[in-house]
């Protein structure tokens, strides 16, 4: 078994989550998979902690009501959530980056680059590297796939949010990739694609927004192309024993603080550190990814459970 060693401060203002120098074994990867389905076993080094899970428990049940979500710890009505998470994203896109290093205590960008690691996009195609990301209007991971593909990636970012959407356009133009990206509306529910469309389908930090993620992961089945691979970087369940209460105390006594102290308004990251609970922890989200028709699912932990990226193919 190899050895990695987490080192890191969570945050250093105001509050401080010292993880310290812990050492964890990999519990090697293990994949979520049914009678018809091989066991496949990807190989990327990653930059922080990696552990992986097969699920072993039941399926469980899920709320299946059609006219109800959750907007954290609020219910909605389904027709509502979609306006109220776009009035989060247009009061916070202009310091988006500084959101997630809020939240993650900067570790985001290390989970982003592990992501791509994991995706490694191919440096030479017959034809270049067809890749949707989805709800990544800023061109944070859009931007890594070209830079990792050597230029041979064309990235469509598709984001609902329109002020997203237009810092992602003004960082292209300023990194001269505008020639390797496009920046389109669209919802992840519906998308404005062709079927068997792209080669790869990615989403960070957006899929626990959408009102009817089980519909999300449909149509990311449906615009990938056969032997696409769907890659989905997300906040999940911390499994790391003693980690969790920190984390919950950082999350729910700081982190809105924080950010009615830097931007103004604590509200949106009050939802956004909601959301994160309630969204479905790493073995569910994985038979979820299943249900909606993707093989060889599977997912690795980053730091003790904090994020976790899950990842499965169209056969």
């Amino acid at each position: 078994m190899q050895r990695f060693v987490i080192g890191s401060a969570a945050i250093r203002q105001g509050f401080s989550i010292q993880t310290g120098l812990i050492t964890l074994k990999d519990s090697g990867e293990n994949t979520l998979h049914n009678e018809r389905q091989q066991r496949v076993k990807a190989s990327a080094m990653m930059a922080d902690k990696i552990s992986t899970h097969s699920s072993t428990e039941p399926h469980p049940s899920r709320d299946t009501s059609s006219d109800a979500a959750s907007f954290g710890f609020q219910t909605v009505p389904l027709t509502e959530k979609q306006g109220l998470v776009n009035d989060v994203f247009h009061k916070v896109a202009e310091r988006y980056d500084l959101m997630n290093d809020l939240m993650s205590g900067g570790m985001h960008r290390l989970w982003k680059d592990a992501m791509i690691a994991w995706l490694s996009p191919p440096k030479s195609t017959r034809r270049p590297y067809r890749t949707i990301d989805v709800a990544g209007g800023t061109g944070d991971i859009a931007f890594r796939i070209i830079d990792a593909s050597g230029g041979n990636a064309h990235v469509r970012v598709t984001d609902i949010n329109e002020s997203m959407l237009r810092v992602g356009r003004d960082r292209a133009q300023a990194k001269a990739l505008s020639r390797q990206s496009n920046f389109v509306v669209g919802n992840a529910e519906d998308l404005p694609y062709d079927s068997g469309l792209f080669n790869a389908y990615t989403i960070a930090f957006g899929i626990r927004n959408v009102p009817r993620i089980d519909k999300a992961l449909r149509e990311a089945h449906r615009v990938l192309k056969r032997g696409g691979r769907f890659m989905c970087l997300e906040f999940s369940e911390v499994e790391m024993p003693g980690l969790d209460k920190v984390y919950d105390a950082f999350s729910f006594g700081v982190i809105p603080k924080i950010g009615e102290a830097v931007t103004g308004d604590g509200q949106p990251y009050q939802y956004l550190v909601e959301s994160i609970r309630k969204f479905p922890n790493q073995h569910r989200f994985g038979s979820m990814i299943e249900e909606a028709g993707f093989s060889q699912v599977t997912w690795r932990n980053l730091s003790g459970g904090i994020a976790a990226i899950h990842s499965g193919y169209k056969l």
